[in-house]
């Protein structure tokens, strides 16, 4: 008999038999359902975030593909915290519309459905300048007194009038600069500063604010994104002694990165670069950015252009990143009348308490240090005599190496070996004069020498109330080759108080930067051109991949 007829035959006279059949039948049907189902779905897309940089409680608009109908159990995640319920306005397959939550911090926006999504950068605008919102009730900002008409650096005035809005965003107040140039153009002019928290009060009537440093004689006007106020005459007496910023130089400088071999293990794998952007300071008064491939997420973020590759599962194709700077550079001299220098006063002020702590750059509370400081310093309570004799005892006692230490060696080892690099120079004499209750800020840039050949270098500045920074440069002071624009003859008397225009900042004091991706792996660079502690990021995921940052490059000098 043949197996077809004994099937047909145990198909009608077996009752079990058929039910086994259509048991199998059934499961195979829905096996082949959900295959069919799960095959269908597709990996959700993300094309494009609005807003990219926002604050808690805007409406975020999120589009791409295949998120689904509805959420279900689905969910969209904003720097590391899944959104909660209440979060979602609306959701479908192309668009979701969620509300940002107040503890949204700065990283990476994905959604994720049964599949993870690509992801894409999100900023909160509430820890960077973001412009003013525009209102259409608001015109030119008015000027119409001063709380006083003279002023010394670092004093604070009350500029009284209208129309400067009720948050500052990216308006600032402008004060005629201590530069040495016939231009009559904003370039005389140099705005309050950030960094030294010289902003105190703004509102739409009132603007209680610091006088700058490298300010002088001459006027003030406020800013804002409906243009510039009347200018008002103000006095800025240097009481204390002589500052000025002469021999103009313009750099044109390069930085350029590369990334290659990138292995990863999932297409959502992300590596993200923070490039240092030049300093915005007195003796560094203007910073264009006039060339950058290829184009970043954010142009400047936190003194950063962040750029960030997109990885595949397959090795990555080598990246080029070239960013080129037009930096105009002043020198400075300073003529100091010690015995008018008193010690701070402000203790309260911000900069004070700021610049005169430790940090992860400065270790101004190490036992040692703070021995060395009281011994050199003794009872000495003037601030600029106290910058001196810290000065003398560095040069005097320690041999700067010509080289830069290829280890990354704790300053303390200078301590002990008694010699030390650019970097250690520096960085010891920065602590040494906050453990000494002298305010001051690590300087981190490149040195150009005559022949346009450029090194990572590190100075130092500090800061007398009344007056302002002054810079040191204790490397150059203890005998480091160099090749200036004008040889001096007394390096160590030179410089201590004054700098030349070769010195390129690219970043004052230490940049903490924080991680975009939770469980992320970053890369700091030690003693390199900037002072950040997260240079390179990369996801979970991403296996392995090969960078190269250049030092800087010059290209032209005007």
């Amino acid at each position: 008999m043949s197996l077809r007829k004994q099937f047909s035959l145990l198909f009608r006279a077996s009752p079990l038999f058929r039910t086994v059949l259509w048991i199998i039948a059934i499961v195979l049907f829905v096996t082949v359902t959900r295959i069919a189902s799960y095959r269908a779905k597709k990996m959700p897309v993300l094309v494009s975030i609005n807003p990219q940089i926002g604050a808690p409680g805007d409406i975020m608009v999120i589009t791409g593909n295949n998120f689904g109908n509805s959420r279900g159990s689905s969910f969209v995640e904003i720097g590391g915290s899944k959104l909660t319920s209440s979060c979602y306005l609306d959701w479908n397959d192309s668009e979701i519309k969620v509300i940002i939550p107040s503890n949204v911090q700065d990283g990476l926006v994905f959604v994720s459905t049964n599949e993870k999504s690509n992801q894409l950068f999100f900023a909160n605008e509430n820890d960077i300048p973001s412009p003013v919102r525009p209102d259409p009730k608001k015109s030119i900002p008015i000027i119409s007194a001063l709380s006083k008409n003279a002023a010394s650096v670092g004093e604070v005035i009350s500029i009284e009038g209208s129309n400067y809005g009720n948050s500052r965003g990216e308006s600032a107040v402008f004060f005629t600069a201590n530069h040495e140039t016939n231009d009559v153009t904003q370039d005389n002019f140099i705005s309050a500063s950030d960094l030294d928290f010289d902003y105190e009060l703004w509102s739409d009537t009132e603007i209680k604010v610091r006088i700058p440093d490298g300010a002088k004689t001459g006027s003030c006007y406020v800013k804002t994104d409906k243009g510039e106020s009347n200018r008002i005459s103000l006095s800025v007496p240097q009481n204390i002694g002589q500052k000025k910023y002469s021999n103009k130089h313009t750099f044109v400088v390069q930085l350029t990165q590369d990334i290659a071999n990138a292995v990863s293990t999932d297409e959502n794998s992300t590596i993200t670069l923070r490039v240092p952007r030049p300093a915005l300071f007195s003796s560094q008064p203007k910073i264009e950015l006039s060339e950058c491939n290829p184009t970043p997420i954010l142009e400047n973020f936190k003194n950063t252009i962040v750029h960030q590759i997109q990885l595949s599962s397959a090795e990555h194709s080598r990246v080029k990143f070239s960013h080129n700077f037009i930096i105009t550079v002043y020198s400075v001299s300073t003529e100091i009348n010690a015995r008018k220098v008193k010690p701070f006063s402000e203790t309260e002020r911000k900069l004070f308490k700021t610049y005169t702590v430790a940090d992860k750059c400065i270790p101004s509370t190490d036992s040692e240090i703070v021995s060395i400081a009281k011994n050199v310093v003794g009872k000495e309570n003037n601030p600029y005599a106290k910058a001196k004799l810290l000065y003398n005892y560095l040069v005097e006692n320690y041999k700067i190496l010509q080289n830069p230490r290829t280890e990354n060696a704790e300053i303390k080892k200078m301590l002990e070996s008694k010699n030390g690099d650019a970097y250690d120079f520096a960085i010891l004499y920065t602590a040494l004069l906050r453990a000494s209750g002298v305010p001051a800020i690590p300087m981190s840039g490149i040195l150009v020498d005559t022949n346009s050949k450029s090194k990572n270098h590190w100075w130092t500045e500090f800061y007398i109330e009344g007056f302002g920074w002054i810079p040191v440069d204790a490397a150059l002071g203890a005998g480091l080759h160099f090749l200036p624009f004008v040889a001096q003859s007394d390096a160590k008397a030179f410089y201590f108080g004054n700098l030349d225009s070769q010195h390129i900042a690219f970043s004052r004091g230490w940049n903490e930067i924080k991680s975009v991706t939770v469980n992320s792996s970053t890369v700091y660079k030690p003693r390199f051109y900037a002072l950040q502690s997260i240079w390179e990021e990369s996801t979970s995921s991403a296996v392995s991949y090969s960078s190269l940052w250049n030092n800087p490059s010059v290209l032209g000098i005007y």
